[in-house]
């Protein structure tokens, strides 16, 4: 059992809040028309964002999803720098050009969420090869969803890494549905970590709403890919609360007794029972920090809103463009 200072602890619950609070604040951005284009909210898995980003160093990295909000506020991201990202405004994460699905600070080592279902595996691989052969410090993890644990890719770079021992560790962020198809619809497979066995390398399961045991998880997987011992394939077992995107209601194809059933399981309420019982936080100073971080939120919101615009002759940088021969560009 990792044994975290009181302040550490406390700081765990201001992260899940933040995301909370954001994703929150999200969906009201997106009611009132302030953002472009669509967002895919982490409402009910705050706990993995948080306890898996809890066992690394600054030197880390990450690759994240198109459900990639709290991941990005986990490994240090700024609610206001990707508020106004997110309403693409030039001074967001992506100088506003990146929105809600590609969210990236390389200083931080957020390599980049990512729209495409899997899209992070190979550049999570690549980033683990790189520090293996510069020798450096530095671990990557791949978040990835249950629904992209059976694309093709999954399966040649967990390989690869295995084969290499390179240092990544996979978190498969199993909410138990793929868009609108539920996993053991897809899959006959119960835990997605059993698929470690084809590859060599160790798998497990955790409870994706316990942050503590998450953080534990992680950790482990993390010294082992730092020592040379190469990948580890990481499930936390979750539950998104709302659909699939901020226009999907999720009711079509799933129950509401489901749905009430795992908010009643809530990550949140749960760790701040921990800490309350733990003697490590108080209700008063638990509802303080609640109250900060919602004013928190405003604030980002109204960050973004009063953000510029990029100049049109931002149109055509910060892009690749693959010049045809004997075209004008």
């Amino acid at each position: 059992m990792i044994k975290l200072s009181q302040e550490r602890s406390i700081e765990l619950y201001r992260q899940m809040l933040t995301i909370r609070y954001f994703e929150e604040g999200v969906w009201k951005v997106y009611a009132n028309s302030w953002m472009p284009g669509l967002a895919h909210l982490y409402i009910g898995e705050e706990a993995v964002a948080v306890g898996v980003c809890a066992a690394l160093q600054p030197q880390d990295t990450i690759t994240s999803t198109h459900r990639g909000h709290g991941h990005c506020i986990a490994k240090g991201g700024k609610p206001n720098i990707m508020m106004a990202e997110l309403m693409g405004k030039a001074n967001g994460y992506c100088k506003g050009k990146g929105g809600s699905m590609h969210i990236a600070d390389p200083a931080l080592g957020i390599l980049g969420a990512n729209g495409i279902v899997g899209g992070g595996f190979g550049i999570a691989t690549g980033a683990g090869l790189s520090a293996k052969l510069l020798g450096e410090d530095r671990v990557s993890v791949c978040f990835f969803g249950d629904g992209a644990a059976n694309e093709g890719i999954f399966h040649e770079a967990i390989n690869l890494a295995a084969v290499w021992r390179l240092p990544v560790v996979y978190v498969c962020e199993n909410n138990f549905y793929g868009m609108t198809v539920a996993q053991n619809r897809a899959m006959l497979l119960e835990c997605i970590a059993d698929r470690a066995v084809a590859y060599g390398i160790p798998g497990r399961t955790v409870d994706g709403n316990d942050v503590l045991a998450v953080m534990e998880a992680t950790a482990e997987a993390v010294g082992r890919a730092r020592r040379g011992e190469g990948p580890t394939l990481l499930e936390c077992q979750t539950y998104r609360w709302g659909g699939h995107h901020v226009g999907d209601p999720g009711t079509s194809y799933r129950t509401a007794e489901e749905v009430n059933a795992w908010k009643a399981r809530c990550p949140i309420k749960r760790y701040r029972k921990y800490l309350v019982e733990s003697g490590r936080l108080s209700e008063e100073e638990a509802d303080a920090i609640e109250k900060q971080v919602q004013q928190e939120i405003e604030e980002a919101i109204e960050f973004g809103r009063n953000s510029p615009f990029p100049p049109l002759e931002e149109l055509y940088t910060d892009i690749f463009v693959n010049p045809i021969p004997g075209s004008r560009q």
